[in-house]
Order: structure tokens, then sequence, then C-alpha cells
């Protein structure tokens, strides 16, 4: 596996392979690896002459300096997880490099779709995710970008972004990877404790009883005896909401066709989780 850390390295490395007329994937991360990763790393791998990760825990989605500096950070494991599964190149940037002093700020015409969910309690969160995978994206050139279901709404806003560059990228979103007891693999798993690890859980227990229950019609008491549920569970509710599946507008009324996915995060004590579901 070829480690690179310098933009213009990786740019020359790129050049080689588009040359060899090389097929290639691309799966981005933030590091702190788990098997959830390692699969879409696989996928590409089993799809792509080339496979590129790319690690950078990104300052500009964090809208809180606590949560950016509690991060998990397990590099030196990371590598070795990313050799032992075949990839071919590790893109491993600064800040410094992936944000010069000079970098022009780049305003995402997102819509609705980053001021709901994830966007109404992360405010500038999905600029972020777009500014930095614009930035990989146009320095790599993938064919294909390898995402997990897990961050359901930023799959949607990142292709969103691609439709606004005109980026010629094709998004491959991978179903969600589960422990044993059906909580989604996370790099934030690794923050919690045995208790908090066991009441993790609750998540997605709550959105399996909420796919079971629903019915055509209104969905608010059905959605707020899942917000109850987590509460009396220990969790500290941000939402839980049904949208739809495609343009994640929220639905209130549901006609029993409609493709829809229902979504939730929460805290337990300092970290918090998100997981989705879809419904039909």
């Amino acid at each position: 596996m070829i480690l690179i850390k310098h933009i213009n390295d990786l740019l020359k490395q790129i050049k080689i392979y588009k040359s060899q007329n090389l097929n290639i994937g691309f799966v981005p991360t933030m590091g702190a690896l788990h098997q959830g990763h390692i699969s879409l790393i696989e996928t590409s791998c089993n799809k792509h002459q080339v496979t590129v990760c790319s690690i950078f825990i990104n300052p500009t989605q964090f809208n809180n300096s606590d949560d950016y500096n509690r991060y998990p950070v397990t590099i030196e494991k990371d590598i070795e997880i990313l050799e032992a599964a075949g990839c071919d190149l590790l893109f491993l940037p600064s800040i410094q490099e992936m944000y010069p002093p000079d970098d022009p700020a780049i305003i995402y015409e997102l819509g609705y779709i980053e001021t709901l969910l994830e966007g109404k309690f992360r405010p500038g969160h999905y600029q972020g995710v777009c500014r930095i995978v614009d930035k990989l994206l146009t320095s790599i050139l993938p064919h294909t970008l390898y995402l997990g279901q897990k961050d359901y709404q930023q799959c949607v806003v990142i292709k969103k972004m691609i439709a606004l560059k005109n980026l010629p990228v094709f998004v491959n979103v991978c179903e969600t990877l589960r422990e044993a007891d059906g909580l989604a693999m996370s790099s934030r798993n690794i923050q919690l404790d045995a208790a908090e690890r066991k009441r993790a859980v609750g998540i997605i227990d709550t959105l399996t009883k909420l796919k079971a229950g629903i019915t055509p019609g209104d969905v608010q008491q059905l959605l707020q005896h899942g917000i109850n549920n987590l509460t009396q569970q220990g969790f500290s509710v941000d939402y839980l909401e049904i949208a739809d599946a495609d343009t994640l507008q929220l639905i209130e009324v549901w006609d029993g066709q409609q493709k829809a996915v229902a979504l939730a995060a929460a805290f337990i004590n300092e970290v918090r989780l998100i997981d989705n579901l879809l419904l039909n």
C-alpha cells in the first residue's frame, strides 16, 4: 500500500493510474476504522483495479470543538487494517495540507436538506462535509465513491454536491454493518463504556419497533412513543423522524406507499450515536 501525505504527490500518483486506464474506487474516512469501513474497502477492491482510502478528521464539519477533540485517533492500527484489506493507496493529509491559508471558502447550495435532522442540530456540518469531499474527489478523480448507509443524510447531501459540481462520480451506498446485537458499527462506539455499550442497542431496537408499528396515517404518535422509549432508557434524543427515503422531506402523514426511512440521533452521556432504518 502506498501512503501519501501531500496533495501534489497524490495528484502525481493518480495521473499514473489514469495513464494506465486503471479504474479507481474511493472510500473517504475519518479513521478509527471498523469492519463497516473494511467492507467498503473490500467491495471497492472487488470492483476496481485501484482502491484509494483517505483518513482525515475534518475540522470544518465539527460544530463542537469538544466533539472534534474527543474523536478517536488510531492511525497505526488503521494502516495495518487497510494493508490487510488490500487497499492500494492511503491518503493521510494534515489540516494545513487540506486547508492552506489562502484556501477559498465555498458555499454549496444544498437547500432544505442541510437544515433538518443532522443539519438542524449541527449547523454548518454539511458545508464542511461537502468542502472536504469536493477536495478529495477533485484530487482523486475516482470512478466510484463508496459510502455507508449509516450516514444516510450525508449520502443524500454528497449526491447533491456531486450533482451541483457536475462531477463524473458514481456513488455506491452500501448497507450498514451491525454488531451481533444490532448496534450500527461506528467509530464512536469505542468511546462507550461497558454499561453505555449495552444500552446503545436501544436505538436500533426503537427503530425496529417503529418499522413494525407503522401504518398509513399520522405518524406523530408513533414517533413520540419512540422518543419516550429512548428517553426512559437514558438517552438524550436530538431527533427521531420519518422522512422520504429519496428527498428526506419529513413525513407527518404516511400514505402506506411512499418510500420512507426512519432516522434517529441520541446521546448516551457524552457520546452521540446516529442510525436509520428503511421502512418499506
